[in-house]
């Protein structure tokens, strides 16, 4: 059977990148992410197993993908994730497969975690003060955290990236302590605007802090020291500054006020086997039920082409009066 060609959806962006929410569980409640409440939780039967799983990503890695990031809910606590993350490593095709986790359970698994393949790891620090960490996580231990990201730069995972959604009149005061901590660490940072999607969207707009005048204020706490770097650095959207002399980089995603529409080569696979194509609209395709019923790889491949051809020019987060707004929570997209 002659090969598909590579993913390129109809406005030519090349698909590349592929990020697998491996559950739509979380053990924290960050109020962005997931509501504290009223959460229907998928059963386990409707969850792709392992196998499942890396069939599909096989298939994608077959017509072109490269980038595999493994997200949630909190990845960690779907069981046998190390296992899976050792099947994706040998896929042939797949050059970089990452992490993202809240690191509350990182310093268990980074070691295994990067024995079976995965080279690098984001871990959402919204703020260094313990109380403020444990409300804003409804509950989390920012003291396990910090063990984590050690954890994480002992064994060797490079780069650390440590994300900050940044939200106004909550841990916006953080902004320049945050960088001062990540430089310390020797770790990346990323600023990140909350962005409207799930039941809580709008006490996401309520909360949003733009990008701008995150580099406004990181300009003149860093001075002369924050310097533009050209190209870019990974497969996502943030725009990248060297930090001085040291090698650690921050990045600013500003989904909101500056989209990156443009160059998305994203796509989501969610735990149910839903194929998301984009974070802020409805569009997505069931791969689920026709994988089980027993479809060839070759009918699958032409599912995926098919659904990314439908893939949305942009998001559109700032119109709410259009109904374009995801109810979905963030949890359950893999962010």
């Amino acid at each position: 059977m002659t090969a598909k060609p590579a993913l390129i959806d109809s406005f030519g962006r090349r698909i590349e990148y592929l990020r697998v929410s491996v559950t739509d569980r979380c053990n924290y409640r960050c109020f962005y992410c997931m509501p504290r409440a009223g959460v229907q939780f998928e059963n386990a039967a409707s969850l792709l197993d392992n196998n499942e799983l890396a069939r599909l990503i096989r298939l994608f890695s077959d017509l072109g993908v490269r980038r595999v990031r493994l997200t949630g809910g909190e990845p960690l606590v779907r069981r046998h994730l190390v296992a899976l993350a050792g099947m994706i490593s040998e896929l042939p095709g797949i050059e970089d497969l990452s992490l993202s986790t809240n690191g509350h359970l990182l310093e268990r698994y980074a070691a295994s975690l990067k024995q079976a393949g995965v080279q690098r790891v984001n871990i959402s620090l919204d703020s260094l003060d313990p109380a403020l960490f444990a409300r804003i996580t409804h509950g989390g231990d920012l003291h396990a955290v910090q063990r984590g990201i050690d954890a994480a730069l002992a064994v060797g995972m490079q780069p650390v990236k440590l994300n900050m959604v940044v939200m106004q009149g909550i841990n916006d005061h953080e902004i320049e302590s945050m960088l001062d901590f990540a430089v310390a660490q020797g770790a990346d940072l990323r600023y990140i605007e909350t962005m409207p999607v799930g039941p809580q969207a709008d006490e996401s707009r309520d909360h949003h802090y733009p990008a701008a005048l995150i580099l406004e204020r990181l300009r003149r706490h860093a001075g002369a020291d924050l310097i533009p770097v050209g190209g870019s650095i990974g497969c996502g959207p943030a725009r990248y500054y060297q930090v001085g002399a040291s090698p650690v980089k921050l990045g600013v995603i500003s989904a909101v006020s500056r989209h990156f529409c443009d160059d998305c080569n994203r796509v989501r696979l969610t735990a149910q086997g839903d194929l998301v194509l984009c974070l802020g609209r409805h569009d997505r395709v069931s791969l689920r039920e026709t994988m089980r019923c027993g479809c060839t790889d070759e009918m699958l491949k032409t599912m995926i082409h098919a659904a990314v051809m439908k893939k949305p020019e942009r998001h559109d987060f700032q119109n709410a009066a259009s109904g374009s707004v995801v109810l979905i929570p963030m949890s359950a997209l893999g962010g």
